[in-house]
């Protein structure tokens, strides 16, 4: 009976630090996962990551015989270059911080958020009508708008140019994104002024 006794005490240290080294383990592994997925300026996923996720929702709603398609959202800071020569790169990095943030707060649960380009963020918009876009970049609009882009000498000079792309079923990520960047560059800058929404056409 002692020696169980022993042995018991002798083995649940060892138990409870080889818990803590895994916990440890599975923590360091979690957060470097998380930084691999993310850009480190804005903490939006990375395009690449962003791309998977889409895949893996379409190849998921596709197993369950349901729509797997969606409208993406191009948005791209047109001023974002001439903010960043003027009043140096971390104020680009601002913009772009406090842009991702405002975005991740106005669209919907479940929707993604990622940083495509220097200057441009993507949102991806499952199962979304044209209706539900438009809601969410006046949204996104409205409360860049409302928000204090400014440096101690002056406000910034941000122009926004949004543009999204309708898509049915599987399609190459590509392809979505091009289109939704080109319906963004060929987009206005006024706010109140409705999004170009295009749909993709057939491969």
């Amino acid at each position: 009976m002692s020696i169980i006794v022993v042995s018991l005490v002798v083995a649940f240290p060892l138990l409870l630090a080889l818990q803590l080294r895994n916990a440890e383990l599975a923590a360091l592994h979690a957060n470097i996962d998380h930084t691999a997925r993310h850009d480190p300026v804005t903490n939006a996923l990375t395009a690449t990551a962003f791309a998977a996720a889409m895949q893996n929702y379409a190849d998921r709603r596709r197993k369950i015989a349901t729509d797997a398609g969606g409208i993406m959202i191009a948005v791209v800071v047109e001023t974002l270059d001439t903010i960043s020569r003027r009043y140096g790169p971390q104020w680009a990095d601002t913009v772009m911080l406090s842009l991702s943030d405002i975005i991740k707060t106005s669209v919907r649960s479940g929707d993604l958020v990622a940083r495509l380009a220097s200057n441009e963020l993507g949102i991806f918009l499952p199962g979304a009508s044209p209706e539900n876009a438009q809601e969410i970049g006046a949204r996104i609009r409205r409360r860049v708008s409302q928000a204090a882009f400014e440096t101690e000498e002056a406000p910034l000079d941000l122009k926004l140019k949004l543009g999204g792309a309708l898509f049915e079923g599987a399609e190459d990520f590509n392809r979505i994104r091009q289109l939704a960047g080109e319906v963004a560059f060929d987009s206005g800058t006024e706010d109140g002024e409705p999004i170009a929404i295009a749909k993709l056409p057939a491969a």
